[in-house]
């Protein structure tokens, strides 16, 4: 069965399923595999939930007359994405970087939603797998497609936008986030600008931050952009009036107050305001799409517990963003301030300069008080509490009452900080 022939199926399937827990009446089941996992045994579990197919590539599980043997289940589940974005036609907006993705994704969403019939990533499926996915919900009645492509390794986003097919194209920001896969910065900023290369290559349109000076640097042999930026040289100018904690600015005389805490989510903001811009969606309506848009899944989410305010950024955390949300903590005033940070995952042979860089850093600032928790932040040299694990830091904290604090939560995902809610 060729690429065309399974698209016609998948036209008049449900959805597509790759877990069994999960299958739907019609669905088209793909029997993904992993390390632990081995999705062709479960086809024909599949195909009993009520699958109108099941694709395998494992010739000893097509025991039904509703498999389909490929040769490669993962490979059929891109190859049939693309197929169905080129069907579709529609406009994708790509983005990715080292911060902010997720965020600038749903206040792009939300601008353009105001206008167009839009589908965007659903959480953080960005990958191999989550790409393929996304592209796969959308039907005829998507006029824009906003695509998070992440990546922790050289020749991923490139691989991405093959997939993908992208016609415009933003890289957030480049920062100190998988130094271990990528080897360093600079192949962060290598590995990134695989999108550009794809945008570029293909005489694609790039929106671009023109006070990021990296940015500009690398595309500026190309004149294919839309840029942003605070001075009037720019196709849209957006002033930063500040983040009191909310960030807030001005575009075409508008003032525009965000739901957002952070100085460096104005660039987020900014994206898609511009973005916004280009697809001549009303000023008025991307203020309000803007303003109403609030965070949530643990990224700069305030919550307000007692009498203390908690600043919840525990979804992910790397060198960069950390140190924002560290600087946005001290900024604020008339408040009393504690930082909890948990470990960052994924520096390689920079962990324990970066860890003890964020240590250092975090004493500089007047706060109150400080927490480490995490194998690699209680090696660091300092001498506020650390705790080797969240047990550790569990037992000494729940015998601890604050009143009257803004309280910072940030780390990596696999530190599950979100946690400490309940111990509050």
């Amino acid at each position: 069965m060729n690429i065309a022939q399974l698209h016609q199926i998948f036209l008049t399937s449900n959805s597509i399923s790759t877990d069994t827990r999960k299958v739907a009446e019609n669905d088209l089941f793909f029997a993904l595999k992993g390390e632990n996992f081995n999705g062709n045994k479960f086809a024909k579990t599949a195909i009993e939930k009520g699958a109108c197919y099941a694709v395998i590539d494992e010739g000893n599980y097509n025991t039904d007359n509703k498999c389909i043997l490929v040769d490669n289940v993962l490979e059929t589940l891109q190859a049939l994405a693309t197929y169905h974005r080129n069907y579709l036609g529609i406009k994708i907006v790509a983005l990715t970087g080292s911060n902010g993705k997720t965020t600038t994704k749903e206040l792009i969403n939300s601008v353009l939603s105001k206008k167009y019939s839009t589908t965007a990533t659903i959480g953080n499926l960005n990958n191999h797998i989550g790409v393929p996915l996304t592209l796969l919900s959308m039907d005829s009645s998507t006029e824009i497609g906003i695509v998070e492509m992440g990546a922790n390794h050289q020749k991923e986003i490139e691989f991405l936008c093959s997939i993908a097919q992208p016609d415009y194209g933003y890289i957030t920001n480049f920062g100190k986030a998988h130094l271990e896969g990528f080897g360093g910065i600079d192949g962060v900023i290598k590995g990134k600008s695989e999108l550009y290369d794809y945008l570029k290559a293909h005489q694609k349109l790039i929106f671009i931050n023109t006070n990021d000076d990296k940015q500009v640097g690398i595309l500026k042999e190309y004149d294919n952009t839309f840029g942003y930026g605070t001075s009037n040289t720019n196709d849209v100018t957006i002033k930063f009036e500040g983040a009191t904690p909310f960030v807030c600015c001005s575009y075409n005389d508008l003032a525009i107050k965000s739901q957002l805490i952070g100085a460096y989510n104005y660039h987020n903001i900014c994206a898609a305001i511009s973005i916004g811009h280009y697809f001549d969606i009303v000023p008025e309506l991307i203020k309000a799409a803007i303003e109403s848009y609030t965070p949530t899944n643990n990224r700069s989410q305030i919550l307000e517990i007692g009498t203390n305010k908690i600043i919840l950024d525990a979804y992910n955390a790397n060198p960069t963003s950390m140190k924002a949300a560290l600087d946005n903590l001290a900024q604020l005033k008339d408040t009393k301030k504690i930082a909890i940070l948990g470990d960052m995952f994924e520096l390689g042979e920079s962990a324990k300069e970066e860890h003890q860089f964020i240590a250092d850093y975090a004493l500089s600032l007047d706060l109150n008080n400080l927490y480490l928790i995490g194998e690699n932040f209680y090696k660091t040299s300092c001498n506020k509490s650390k705790y080797k694990s969240f047990d550790d830091f569990k037992s000494h904290f729940k015998l601890t009452s604050f009143q009257d604090y803004t309280i910072l939560i940030k780390g990596s995902r696999g530190m599950a900080l979100e946690r400490i809610l309940d111990l509050l």
